[in-house]
């Protein structure tokens, strides 16, 4: 079944695409192409801000999906507050509309303590996807968030060694069971030093599947 929040699949298209496709694979081609080309501009926006706040997460969503999606930049509060998201029958794996800006809120606060970060970067993966924010784009713009608040904890994750439905795994699992440890056990072998963000722009362009949501 084609997720349809607006109800309006048939008059507008794929969660209304500036497009008005109703091919869904061409529209997900049309938002990685978004993704990429905008991708500079998001990291260099961040690599600006001294404190990241929720309203960022919001402008880097826009930034990198504008192209594709009106509704780029507005929350699931703003877009569909009375959806909950749920996935696999679980109900609380994602924040509720009404809650995702607290929980946003929380995962910066986690995400902008360095040493926790440099401790627990899966942790703040966790938050920052419980979060849950928009209607799509989600993986896509939390990769970006957390590649800069890796970058200011002095580490970065080498995601090209990851295996996508391994990590996809231990992040359900982090979702449905928070704070315990099982995406930082996953990504654990994969911690590096921190790289130029120009590395991370590249890397996060190369990446397959682990965070097209």
């Amino acid at each position: 079944m084609t997720f349809d929040p607006f109800r309006d699949f048939e008059e507008r298209g794929y969660l209304r695409n500036l497009y008005g496709s109703k091919d869904v694979a061409a529209v997900k081609a049309l938002e990685q192409k978004s993704f990429k080309k905008n991708l500079n501009s998001a990291i260099d926006t961040l690599a600006t801000i001294q404190f990241i706040e929720y309203k960022h997460i919001l402008s880097i969503h826009k930034t990198l999906f504008g192209d594709i999606y009106p509704w780029a930049g507005e929350d699931r509060l703003a877009t569909a507050p009375d959806l909950n998201i749920t996935k696999g029958g679980y109900e609380r794996m994602f924040a509720h509309p009404r809650d995702v800006r607290r929980a946003g809120e929380y995962a910066l606060d986690r995400g902008q303590d360095l040493p926790f970060v440099r401790e627990l970067p899966g942790e703040v993966m966790g938050l920052l996807a419980h979060a849950h924010p928009f209607l799509d784009g989600n993986g896509r713009t939390i990769m970006v968030l957390h590649a800069e608040l890796a970058h200011r904890a002095g580490i970065s994750i080498e995601w090209k060694q990851t295996h996508k439905a391994n990590y996809l795994t231990a992040l359900t699992t982090e979702l449905n069971d928070p704070s315990k440890g099982h995406l930082d056990a996953y990504l654990k072998p994969f911690i590096r030093p921190a790289i130029e963000r120009k590395q991370s722009i590249s890397a996060l362009k190369s990446l397959r599947g682990l965070g097209e949501t």
